[in-house]
């Protein structure tokens, strides 16, 4: 979507600020032995105080509030009271909520210690990825510069983009357009323009740039097996620097 008033602004804000909220308190609270079921309900608890839904449940049928992987798993994890944080893991907490027909989407990872330094240096990368992006999430550039630097950042630190997920438009529902591709895509010349509400959103791994999915029919993984990272926020273009809705 565009922001078209001031009344578009406040509302994205506002579940924007939600979403960060949720995001926030799930990471203080992770710790090796809570299950990511617990993890889910903590988010869960924060969105239902202030008025909000789970925008993959609301949208997709999807069958929890957050959603939470781990490890090799990219994207799309289904929380479960009977999975437990281990150390060493790679925690993705990604939020989607929605509220008054507004939606915000954020995402990051959470090393738990002790990792190896390639995982620190995985998640260190999609959020520098992610902030090299900044420069070129503004109103006149196009789609595909941010993929360009995204990629070519992820690349200098001698890792993979997973090109079949990305970014995209966020508003009214989840996934609108255009879509954000983390490359150098040609088919993305589309200018972006003031007011555009999308999120930016690298996803990286130590190995494979191929994924497949769980037979949960909703995770996505690694094809390798090897770890994932995911950085993400929405935001609203601008002629300058963009405003960020999901981060403090």
């Amino acid at each position: 979507m565009s922001i078209k008033s001031r009344a578009d602004l406040m509302a994205l804000k506002e579940v924007g600020r939600i979403v960060r909220l949720a995001l926030v308190e799930m990471a203080n609270r992770l710790r090796v032995g809570i299950s990511t079921g617990e993890l889910a309900d903590i988010g869960g608890k924060i969105m239902r105080e202030n008025g909000a839904r789970s925008a993959p449940k609301l949208v997709y049928g999807f069958p929890g509030e957050v959603l939470i992987s781990l490890n090799d798993e990219a994207v799309h994890g289904i929380p479960s009271h009977s999975r437990k944080i281990s150390a060493g893991d790679l925690v993705k907490l990604d939020v989607t909520f929605e509220k008054d027909g507004y939606m915000a989407d954020a995402a990051i990872t959470v090393p738990v210690e002790p990792v190896s330094e390639d995982a620190r240096r995985l998640v260190a990368c999609a959020e520098q990825a992610f902030q090299m992006a900044m420069k070129f999430a503004r109103a006149n550039h196009r789609v595909n510069e941010i993929g360009r630097v995204i990629e070519r950042v992820v690349r200098q630190n001698g890792f993979r983009v997973i090109r079949e997920l990305g970014g995209h438009g966020i508003g009214h529902t989840i996934h609108e357009a255009p879509s954000i591709p983390n490359f150098d895509d040609a088919s993305a010349r589309q200018r972006l323009t003031s007011g555009l509400v999308l999120t930016v959103e690298p996803i990286i791994a130590t190995g494979s740039a191929r994924t497949m999915e769980a037979g949960d029919g909703w995770t996505v993984k690694t094809a390798d097996g090897s770890l994932s990272a995911h950085y993400e926020h929405t935001l609203v273009i601008t002629n300058d620097e963009p405003l960020l809705l999901t981060a403090a």
